[in-house]
């Protein structure tokens, strides 16, 4: 049986895969990006937890990465819109179906990558902030 920290990753993903952008989770960058962009979804890190007693709970404000990558002549529009569907994605669903208490996007900070012989990349490292309450840190 998966965590709650796995299976709230997985519905995240399976959250970005819905989006017209090939989603990836944990993956190397590609030599290629799709015409529709790239998505990879980092696992991130959970932080220290606040832990409240009786019962013994432990609630994590979990940081996810989403790694946005679109390339092309149109990259900033293009950017535009994939940075757009992230967060609609996300603000139609803020539990991802009851398995987190809340899930929030921070704002990205892009960055225009030159590729030698080709068109440049416009990428940003896009935080998502999950927040969720275990048993147990482990299980």
């Amino acid at each position: 049986m998966p965590t709650p920290r796995e299976t709230i990753l997985t519905a995240l993903h399976a959250r970005l895969s819905a989006l017209p952008a090939t989603a990836l989770r944990g993956e190397v960058l590609p030599e290629r990006v799709p015409a529709g962009g790239l998505l990879i979804l980092r696992d991130g890190e959970p932080g220290e937890p606040e832990v409240t007693l009786s019962p013994l709970r432990y609630h994590y404000q979990h940081r996810a990465e989403i790694e946005a990558v679109v390339q092309g002549s149109a990259r900033d529009a293009a950017f535009d819109t994939l940075t757009a569907s992230i967060g609609a994605a996300l603000a139609a669903d803020r539990t991802l179906g009851g398995l987190c208490d809340w899930v929030e996007a921070e704002a990205p900070r892009p960055v225009d990558l030159p590729v030698e012989g080709a068109a440049s990349l416009k990428a940003a490292v896009i935080p998502v902030i999950l927040h969720y309450t275990t048993a147990d840190p482990l299980a």
